[in-house]
């Protein structure tokens, strides 16, 4: 096997946990536009694709840029109040550090929200890169974020691995031909990394270290 150099982390279900900042500023804007609420778990399981694409989820076309507007708004606040690490995220990532690997992030989040989060929770300080959809103008499954991230930072492919909770993430991984590893507990089921032959399943951030010892 090749020694990773360079672990590129989705944000949301992988390192930190804002789905329930992610319900109640859905339910809040469902609610103020006569909406009826969702359950957090159906709320979880539409997440990942960017938040326009989110409200194109509950809501119809002509209500789609007010409620962007009125769930941005609010949800400032609720990620400062709800956000967490997932277990082991951050003594994860003071590994990595300390054995001298690249680190970034690669989000379909909006990047303020991405920074917000980062900010929030004390591990911006981790990342060599942060790099968001709206920067490089493509959501993932598209592989540009991840082929931008590679080019800046002069790391070979097979030197990088992709860590992330979704099947999204998977797709991303195999269209920039990069290994994966899909955490479960995120909004992707553990079966879909079944279609992935090379992906790596783990339940604990922990564990990344021991692939990669």
């Amino acid at each position: 096997m090749i020694e990773k150099k360079f672990f590129i982390f989705d944000l949301d279900g992988t390192l930190a946990d804002a789905y329930r900042a992610i319900e109640k500023s859905l339910n809040f804007t469902l609610n103020k536009l006569g909406f009826s609420k969702v359950s957090y778990k159906e709320a979880k399981q539409k997440v990942g694709r960017g938040d326009k694409i989110f409200m194109e989820t509950f809501f119809p076309p002509e209500a789609i840029k007010q409620a962007l507007g009125i769930y941005r708004r609010h949800h400032k606040g609720a990620l400062r109040m709800f956000s967490k690490l997932r277990p082991h995220a951050r003594w994860m990532l003071k590994q990595l550090k300390r054995k001298g690997k690249l680190t970034a992030i690669a989000s379909n989040r909006p990047s303020y929200f991405t920074n917000l989060i980062l900010t929030t929770l004390g591990i911006k300080k981790y990342f060599n890169m942060v790099l968001c959809a709206d920067e490089v103008r493509s959501n993932k499954p598209n592989p540009k974020i991840l082929n931008v991230l590679i080019k800046k930072l002069n790391v070979a492919r097979g030197e990088t691995v992709f860590i992330g909770d979704m099947d999204i993430d998977l797709e991303t991984a195999k269209r920039a031909n990069i290994d994966v590893v899909f955490i479960k507990g995120g909004s992707s089921r553990p079966a879909v990394a079944g279609k992935y032959k090379n992906a790596k399943v783990i339940s604990s951030l922990k564990e990344i270290l021991k692939l990669y010892e």
